[in-house]
């Protein structure tokens, strides 16, 4: 299942998209680059169950994984300015510089047949391997601020 199914309308989903990969574009001085970071997010947010760089090439159309793996190991753009770019972009859609996001990981038990995406894995809700679907929660909690 892709990010975009359970994120509401998929026109916005791919418009913000775009606006993200422009935004933290500006990291990426090479057009190559950016280019191949486009298509990085773009298999990190498949729907493709193993993420590695050749079937993230794969899912971008390319027939080997060489942009895909030079841009971790040997492209050159500054991880720290990127890590800037998020931490701004985040901290605004937050409203507070204090502000915490806190992505949290449920399981819900199931023990049916039919259900999407349930399979034998970890929960922390029965704390063990357990017939089981995961959803992942963003909250902003009020009233905490970073250490």
């Amino acid at each position: 299942m892709l990010v975009s199914d359970s994120s509401g309308s998929f026109f916005a989903w791919e418009e913000e998209l775009h606006g993200l990969k422009h935004h933290i574009g500006r990291v990426f001085a090479r057009c190559k680059v950016r280019e191949s970071a486009g298509l990085f997010l773009d298999g990190v947010l498949s729907g493709i169950e193993r993420k590695t760089g050749w079937l993230m090439a794969e899912q971008a159309g390319l027939s080997k994984p060489y942009r895909i793996q030079s841009l971790l190991g040997r492209g050159r753009w500054d991880a720290d300015a990127l890590r800037d770019v998020l931490h701004d972009t985040v901290v605004k859609a937050i409203g507070d510089p204090a502000g915490v996001l806190v992505v949290d990981a449920t399981g819900f038990l199931k023990q049916d047949k039919h259900s999407v995406g349930v399979s034998h894995k970890h929960s922390g809700t029965a704390d063990r391997i357990e017939k089981a679907k995961l959803a992942f929660f963003c909250l902003m909690p009020a009233g905490l601020a970073t250490a």
